[in-house]
């Protein structure tokens, strides 16, 4: 089974977990860190900036499915020359925290460039947490009708401080989880959530409909790399639980 694959599988069983090292994260030793830890608990796939350098050492590091991650689709296709066996458009939630934003249109004009050149690849696109939920759902049914394979969602940026203790966890998570609500309900296409996503929010987000959850922040902003690989084992048992669940539903 490809790497790829792999990944799918987990999709259609509603188990994926993908580690996120970070769009904007261009430290080698800290990428290295997430990777070791993704690759040692068991996670469905890791996601990683679009420079070569770090496309080309994580791709020498792990077995993994590879993501990568920009809003440039020259350097979606670069990476995939060098091994990314996945692309996605987006994240946006760590570019707002420089001022950036973007429009339904601007996603999907540059969806539409970014699948000219990579033809077949998987490819996952980020739906902008800022938007309003009915231009969220006309954008990811026009994502789907492209025939993209996989939308993930975020939540929004904010300056203000959370609320302390689990309260707080779920705030940051509130908005991402309930887009994934109102889009599960429009779309066909499979669903990762993202931005909040933790330990304590994972499970809330697979009940919302999630194929798969992203998770970087609870795992990259760690320092020891014992604890990085606690959380991500943490993550994938959810993930497994979760599962399990519903089978037992059906």
């Amino acid at each position: 089974m490809s790497r790829i694959e792999s990944f799918k599988r987990a999709l259609e069983e509603k188990r994926a977990v993908k580690i996120i090292a970070g769009i904007d994260n261009f430290n080698a030793e800290s990428v290295k860190k997430v990777v070791k830890a993704a690759s040692n608990s068991g996670a469905s796939a890791i996601d990683i900036c679009a420079n070569p350098d770090i496309v080309a050492m994580v791709r020498s590091m792990t077995d993994l499915p590879l993501f990568v991650s920009s809003v440039d689709p020259e350097e979606l296709a670069h990476a995939v020359a060098l091994g990314a066996d996945a692309v996605e458009l987006g994240n946006f939630d760590a570019l707002y925290k420089k001022g950036l934003s973007f429009s339904a249109d601007q996603v999907l004009n540059l969806a539409k460039r970014t699948k000219e050149l990579i033809e077949d690849t998987f490819f996952c696109v980020t739906i902008p947490g800022e938007l309003e939920i009915s231009e969220q759902v006309e954008l990811a049914r026009n994502l789907e009708d492209l025939g993209i394979d996989l939308i993930q969602t975020e939540g929004h940026f904010s300056n203000e401080s959370p609320s302390n203790g689990v309260r707080g966890l779920i705030e940051r998570a509130e908005l991402t989880i309930s887009n994934t609500i109102e889009l599960s309900r429009n779309i066909e296409l499979p669903i990762m959530t993202a931005t909040g996503i933790n330990p304590t929010t994972a499970s809330l987000a697979f009940a919302a409909g999630a194929s798969a959850i992203g998770c970087g922040s609870c795992v990259n902003k760690l320092d020891s790399e014992l604890s990085m690989i606690a959380v991500c084992r943490s993550l994938v048992e959810i993930a497994e639980r979760s599962t399990q669940y519903s089978l037992e539903l059906v």
